[in-house]
């Protein structure tokens, strides 16, 4: 879907965004692979933050991580509710139905502990590869030059804003980090991984772009399921169907998945006391972290409530978690300058990723206070959840003195 925002924001000037984040994902991957294979530890980038500034900072990047599911989540299902909704003509209100209806679902199975089976995962990523190449190389002799033109309507600003809405689709780097401890050879099979995820995503990203400008497939109708529009384009409109059905698939997957990983953690931090303790109750059958699963469900309705009456594009909404992300790089990048051996060229990419990534972060416009509100919220809560020594004293006192207590 994004190929088609970013082409609605910044015309066909869009191809530079996607060519500059191209490059900047290089030595973020570079980069991330180099602190994984030198510091392999199961608590991902919170961990390397943890090494390089402290305990606090670690604590604060973990608050601020929390807030990208909560939209990220709404916006993979509205992705999916769009190309059903552009299939069968749907209302905007009906769409935020329906993405509303695919949340509902993967929160029922969650709660139940049902989860999806790896091969699906492998099947989800097949066919979304198949469907970028089979979509870039139908639509690719259909591409006319006048499409092209003028290619700058917005002024260069907007190619900074795209760039901030691309985001969302180069991160994701961090995922490998918790799996280091598992490879027989960290050092060189991560950074090969990483950089081959990469060089596959750019010539798959770059490729499907080139093809949605150069068709017009973006605007008007079609706008939010350019796939579909480009499937139809080359093949047919039973393939802008059939890819319609199977963004759904997908985005439910991806849906389903998100959730299940992202209640957990809410679970971890809460049973840690980093959260509110309520949030670490347990389903008494399935043993599935219910609380969580309901906290998750009441924001995701929010979000979803919303975008259902104040309908703000989605590239607008995309930004907010695309800013938490670029944070998060940015202390990444910025521990990897501590972290990383002086003589070895990974200071050289982990500050060119920083300088990037603070470029890049200044077109957040004000998403870019979104992380700062929620570390904020995480420095309140600690502050909250430590007592003056006074007050332990008394409730101590309070306990011992209690009927059929005895002191301990």
């Amino acid at each position: 879907m994004l190929p088609a925002l970013t082409a609605e924001e910044a015309g066909p000037a869009s191809l530079l965004s996607w060519m500059l984040m191209s490059l900047l994902v290089l030595p973020i991957a570079l980069t991330m692979g180099r602190l994984a294979s030198a510091v392999p530890d199961s608590g991902g980038v919170v961990s390397f933050a943890r090494r390089a500034f402290g305990d606090r900072a670690a604590y604060l990047l973990g608050w601020t991580m929390l807030g990208s599911i909560p939209i990220g989540v709404p916006v993979m299902a509205l992705t999916g509710a769009h190309y059903v909704g552009s299939l069968f003509s749907l209302s905007h209100t009906g769409t935020t139905v329906l993405a509303g209806a695919l949340i509902l679902c993967a929160l029922l199975l969650n709660a139940r502990g049902i989860e999806l089976a790896g091969w699906v995962q492998v099947v989800v990523i097949v066919i979304i590869a198949l469907m970028l190449m089979i979509a870039a190389g139908g639509a690719a002799p259909l591409v006319e030059r006048e499409s092209f033109e003028p290619f700058l309507p917005h002024g260069w600003a907007s190619v900074g804003l795209a760039a901030v809405t691309i985001f969302f689709c180069f991160c994701g780097w961090e995922m490998i980090v918790p799996l280091a401890e598992e490879f027989r050879n960290p050092s060189r099979d991560i950074p090969l991984s990483l950089m081959t995820a990469a060089l596959l995503i750019i010539v798959l990203y770059l490729s499907i772009v080139a093809v949605t400008v150069g068709t017009g497939s973006y605007g008007g109708t079609g706008g939010l399921a350019p796939l579909s529009l480009l499937m139809e384009k080359a093949f047919g409109s039973a393939a802008g169907a059939v890819t319609g059905a199977l963004a759904l698939f997908i985005t439910f997957s991806s849906v389903h998945t998100n959730i299940a990983g992202f209640s957990r953690m809410i679970y971890a931090q809460a049973r840690e006391g980093e959260l509110p303790g309520w949030l670490a109750k347990l389903h008494p059958a399935h043993r599935s972290p219910i609380a969580a699963l309901y906290g998750c469900g009441a924001v995701f309705g929010g979000v979803l409530l919303y975008y259902g009456t104040a309908e703000p594009s989605l590239a607008w909404l995309v930004k907010w978690p695309s800013a938490i992300f670029i944070f998060s790089y940015i202390v990444v990048m910025a521990a990897a300058l501590r972290l990383l051996p002086a003589k070895s060229g990974g200071r050289v990419w982990a500050g060119l990723s920083l300088v990037l990534c603070l470029a890049i972060y200044a077109f957040s416009g004000w998403a870019a206070g979104f992380p700062l509100v929620l570390a904020a919220a995480g420095a309140l809560f600690a502050f909250l959840r430590r007592k003056p020594a006074s007050m332990k004293s008394a409730a101590g006192a309070e306990r011992s003195s209690a009927p059929g207590k005895s002191p301990r």
